[in-house]
């Protein structure tokens, strides 16, 4: 029976990742600080306690990735670690970056460190994002406004940016997850762990609690449902390629099952260009194919390191290990948003 250690396993990611795991008979154990803002870990939690408080490969551990005590103590004998574990937003890297680097930074060392003394040579996937490639500055990119949004004018990018592209890390987020990203691919060069970084743009899916500065697309589902207003931070032309959560639990699944060709290597992960939308078209497509809309919409000033375009070419994954999206967004927004209607959890 494969053992899967989640972190961060009561968030969103890491709720569907347990789930998708004991469907699979695996012995998971959640190790979590519920701490999120917004209590969608507590209320992740007690959906997974309820549901399966019966089931004997199910485990809760309170616990804390800054804590490498805690980590030590529940690592031996786990087969693969999901570090999905972090803190998410950048607004709230600037607003407290020593808790930033202590969970992002630290915390990714601490499991990793975990890890290496275990004694179970475990698989690690890491999280990480789009923000250690920074405002794409680094190698000259030209972008062009639409109508409804920004886009590439360079055709090397149509596909969008590869894992090629030089990083930069921007903001205290950036930095923080870009450290946890760089450490777990030297892990694997120095010590020989079987690390797997995923540079993820923008996930959503059911099981997601959004709030104003992280899960965006979720955010402006739910206040388009309640008939709230909304702020945009920036034109609303900004543009994000974005994923269902099964696609990313899908990517985890073949990642790991060829684990020796993908082993120490970063991968981007997202919709790429077919499921990439602004702000301005998600709320097109609310209100053309839901019929929902925010009750108004003002427009606020640009977020430090909120790039104008980004959007995945995952064709390094799709040639390593045949992953590739397969759920559309007009079919994901609807299912967020119909699973947001019956309020599951």
């Amino acid at each position: 029976m494969q053992k899967v250690l989640i972190t961060g396993g009561a968030g969103f990611i890491g709720s569907n990742l347990a789930e998708h795991h004991l469907a699979r008979e695996s012995q998971v154990t959640v190790f979590d600080n519920l701490s999120r803002p917004g209590g969608g870990a507590r209320k992740n939690m007690e959906y997974l306690t309820a549901r399966y408080k019966d089931n004997p490969n199910f485990e809760f551990v309170l616990g804390d990735v800054k804590n490498l005590d805690q980590l030590t103590e529940v690592m031996p004998g786990i087969d693969v670690v999901f570090h999905v574990a972090g803190q998410t937003a950048v607004t709230t890297s600037i607003d407290d970056p020593i808790e930033d680097f202590d969970t992002n930074a630290r915390g990714t060392f601490n499991v990793l460190e975990a890890a290496r003394r275990a004694g179970s040579d475990p698989i690690i996937f890491f999280t990480s994002t789009n923000k250690v490639y920074g405002d794409l500055t680094r190698q000259p990119v030209t972008l062009v406004e639409k109508e409804t949004r920004w886009d590439f004018g360079d055709k090397g990018f149509s596909e969008g940016v590869s894992e090629d592209y030089p990083l930069d890390f921007e903001a205290p987020y950036g930095c923080s997850k870009g450290a946890g990203d760089a450490y777990c691919l030297e892990y694997a060069r120095t010590f020989g762990l079987r690390t797997v970084v995923f540079r993820m743009s923008a996930i959503y899916g059911t099981g997601q609690h959004p709030t104003e500065d992280q899960a965006w697309v979720g955010w402006f589902i739910r206040r388009s449902m309640e008939k709230s207003p909304v702020t945009i931070y920036g034109d609303g032309k900004q543009v994000r390629d974005i994923l269902f959560i099964t696609d990313l639990l899908n990517a985890f699944d073949q990642a790991l099952e060829s684990i020796e060709s993908t082993k120490g290597q970063a991968f981007n992960i997202g919709g790429g260009r077919r499921n990439s939308s602004s702000i301005l078209e998600l709320l097109q497509l609310l209100r053309e194919k839901l019929g929902i809309q925010p009750s108004n919409v003002d427009f606020g000033p640009w977020r430090l390191a909120d790039q104008k375009v980004y959007i995945s070419n995952t064709a390094k994954a799709k040639k390593t290990f045949n992953w590739e999206p397969r759920v559309s967004q007009e079919e994901g927004i609807t299912r967020l948003y119909e699973w947001m209607r019956e309020g599951k959890r």
